[in-house]
């Protein structure tokens, strides 16, 4: 199924006064450089890395369901909020998500490629729908019960718990820059071992979090930073990152700045090269550090606000441009009526499906 010449129109309308430079903008880094997300993408890009057979017939399980299937791209709702931020906080806008397996029919119903959430959740519904959608069991959270409130990614489940419920990948999240990184990457790539070795595939929530990196202006989303992050999960073999969208760049000198202080290693033509300030630059280089596309990146649309369509579109258009895999959308999908989430699903999926939106 495509998109109408009126859903691209509505699109536009979204975009507003940004609609002509996103939509046409040519990329500082040659498309070139990159292994594009397709319909072949499994055979074309994954087919003689060291994934297990199992593993290969999980990702092709991902890209092949709900409305985006056999596209290339990924439309998944991620629900660990309950954890993350607190089920009141969470779950009181809309509380019929206090219920997991309203989770589970709004991914279904958005028509998404898959829904990532807890082990709790996917197991109190995983004989009624495991078949039906695509599971990503989420391993590690961050609770913030605990008082003072402490900000450290733990597991809360195992490889073999998200297998037997009968998920085709594992989520994690590692706090990169944070005092508890290193422990992090070390459990989290143990965790993607096993995975691989139960034939799951992995997902990797690559966030920054150090205080250091709020300075003029918040560095966490920074692309030089966060594209690091990328690499780093890259490297213990993440299939697919998920990343913030980039709002700034240059956040190593900003630290050393800050801190007067030696910090990290970059290079002068990161920005000068391989990026400018154009969002889809930015985002370019988030994917040029997960193997050229090799792994696909996947952004998110952000928390609620009052332009939350406008907001997703357009993340999904820098993200499609840049050379992504697609768009993660939560809170912005389950904070509101249901019917309207689901539309908001199909608006982002109307940009992956538009051939009037192409690769920059």
């Amino acid at each position: 199924m495509t998109a109408t010449l009126l859903e691209a129109n509505y699109i536009e309308s979204l975009l507003g006064k940004e609609a002509e430079d996103l939509l046409t903008y040519k990329a500082k880094v040659s498309q070139d450089l990159l292994h594009l997300p397709g319909a072949d993408f499994i055979d074309r890009v994954w087919l003689n890395s060291d994934r297990h057979p199992q593993v290969l017939r999980n990702l092709q399980q991902l890209y092949s369901a709900g409305r985006l299937a056999n596209t290339g791209y990924l439309s998944i709702l991620p629900v660990d909020q309950g954890i993350e931020h607190s089920a009141g906080a969470s779950f009181a806008p809309n509380p019929i998500y206090f219920d997991p397996e309203n989770i589970i029919k709004l991914a279904i119903e958005g028509s998404c490629n898959a829904v990532a959430t807890t082990l709790g959740v996917l197991g109190s519904v995983s004989r009624k729908y495991a078949h039906k959608i695509p599971f990503i069991a989420k391993l590690n959270h961050n609770e913030l019960l605990t008082y003072p409130n402490q900000y450290d990614q733990i597991m809360f489940a195992d490889v073999e718990q998200a297998w037997n419920l009968g998920a085709v990948a594992v989520g994690a999240t590692i706090y990169f820059g944070s005092e508890q990184s290193t422990r992090q990457i070390q459990f989290v790539s143990q965790a993607f071992k096993q995975a691989h070795e139960f034939g799951l595939v992995t997902v990797l929530w690559c966030y920054l979090r150090n205080s250091a990196f709020k300075q003029d202006q918040d560095y966490h989303v920074a692309a030089d930073l966060t594209g690091q992050a990328n690499h780093l999960g890259v490297t213990i073999e993440a299939d697919i990152i998920k990343q913030k969208l980039p709002e700034c760049n240059n956040g190593y000198g900003a630290v050393a700045k800050a801190t007067g202080k030696s910090y990290g290693k970059t290079d002068e033509r990161v920005y000068t090269e391989l990026t400018t300030d154009h969002p889809i630059d930015l985002t370019r280089y988030q994917v040029l550090n997960c193997y050229c596309g090799r792994a696909g990146l996947i952004n998110s649309g952000g928390a609620t606000g009052k332009n939350d369509f406008a907001e997703a579109v357009r993340t999904a258009v820098i993200n499609k441009r840049a050379g992504g895999t697609g768009l993660i959308s939560g809170r912005k999908t389950f904070q509101r009526p249901f019917e309207e989430g689901v539309k908001l699903f199909h608006a982002i999926q109307d940009v992956y499906l538009s051939p009037l939106i192409t690769i920059a």
